[in-house]
């Protein structure tokens, strides 16, 4: 059977007649509506006092309590969305809308923040630019070059190895990416041990910071770092440098800083690089280099001619330094080595799998040390 349907103006009369005395009963035996319908019209129609002088029915009451709840998610809008509008960049209000689509209905904010809901659907709909795909793919380039690198590349050389996959940006372009993806070099600072304030007779300078050579097995600089451990205290590092190169052809770790410590080093570089020709061995004036033992070994080899640095002059043996400065910045600094074994393999795992063999090095064109030195091999 069908509902029987009723004008407003009907179920406001009967309202009007209960109202002037009539029962609910009277009402409906005399109109033929149901009691209940009659009682739903009276309860909805039954005023509420809001004061004194003021009153309103139950409906006129639900439709202030709906109003004033978009009133206050739109007050809610205007709060979330106020940075976004004072920019007057529609599409950062859009992105706004996207972010709160879950808290607010979508029409509600196009009409509050004044945006037509059609171009928000276009906004939604449209495809990244060339320039933006063309970043992202460079971000993943970056991303990979950078964690290849254990976080020590920085701008200029991330740059340099995007250049050499084929992607020729600018310098200042690979900084912004990396800022925006919240990257860049380990920067730590080193361990400076105390000067030595004995006195220590000056020896000749031959090299006189001229680090230029033509090929390999020219110059070599030498010199002892520290590497601290947790249970062996410090443990020291000699190692060799070859000019050209930039390459460590020779190292040696020891738990004591001494002759030997240092004397195997440039023995380790004498067995591996076998030089013919005569060729300069520059160090500073510590008494490992200044010993009797040391001196009488390069003396004996007939090839080797040793240089010292001036007493207290760092600059004049700067390759060797920036190479100790570099293993420190990027491996011993980041580390808490436990014992001298640890440390050993460390060092020994950065010299040779990364410094040496895939860090590339701005003096010698952005290409690794083998490779400069495999180059200067193949033009003998």
């Amino acid at each position: 059977m069908e509902k029987k349907q009723y004008t407003d103006e009907f179920k406001n009369t009967i309202v009007e007649l209960y109202n002037s005395g009539k029962t609910i009963t009277e009402l409906s035996s005399e109109y033929a509506v149901a009691k209940s319908t009659i009682n739903g019209w009276v309860k909805k129609k039954k005023p509420i006092i809001i004061d004194d002088n003021t009153t309103v029915t139950p409906a006129e009451y639900n439709n202030l309590l709906k109003k004033m709840s978009q009133l206050e998610e739109e007050n809610e809008i205007l709060k979330k969305g106020y940075g976004h509008i004072c920019k007057k960049i529609v599409t950062t209000i859009f992105e706004f809308i996207t972010n709160n689509k879950k808290h607010h209905n979508v029409k509600l904010m196009c009409k509050v923040l004044k945006v037509s809901r059609s171009s928000y659907y276009k906004y939604l709909l449209k495809q990244p630019s060339k320039r933006t795909l063309e970043n992202q793919n460079i971000k993943k380039h970056i991303i990979d070059i950078h964690k290849e690198s254990k976080n020590r590349y920085g701008a200029i050389k991330i740059n340099k190895c995007l250049k050499l996959s084929g992607i020729n940006i600018s310098v200042k372009r690979t900084q912004r990416l990396m800022k925006s993806l919240g990257i860049k070099s380990i920067i730590t600072k080193k361990y400076r041990p105390f000067s030595n304030k004995q006195k220590v007779q000056e020896k000749t300078n031959i090299l006189k910071r001229d680090f230029t050579t033509t090929s390999i097995n020219q110059k070599w600089v030498t010199d002892i770092t520290y590497i601290h451990t947790i249970k062996d205290g410090w443990c020291y590092l000699a190692s060799v440098m070859d000019l050209y190169s930039r390459k460590i052809i020779g190292y040696s770790m020891s738990k004591f800083i001494d002759t030997t410590l240092a004397l195997q080093a440039v023995k380790n570089a004498i067995k591996l690089q076998k030089p013919a020709k005569p060729l300069i061995l520059h160090s500073d004036l510590g008494c490992q280099y200044t010993s009797s033992t040391f001196e009488e070994f390069i003396l004996n080899t007939k090839i080797i001619t040793h240089s010292f640095s001036g007493k207290g002059c760092p600059y004049d043996n700067a390759c060797i330094e920036s190479f100790h400065a570099s293993l420190k910045k990027e491996e011993v600094n980041l580390a808490h080595y436990f014992d001298y074994k640890t440390a050993r393999l460390a060092i020994f795992e950065y010299i040779e799998a990364w410094y040496n063999t895939r860090r590339i090095h701005g003096s010698i064109g952005y290409i690794t040390p083998q490779q400069c030195e495999e180059l200067s091999k193949k033009i003998a």
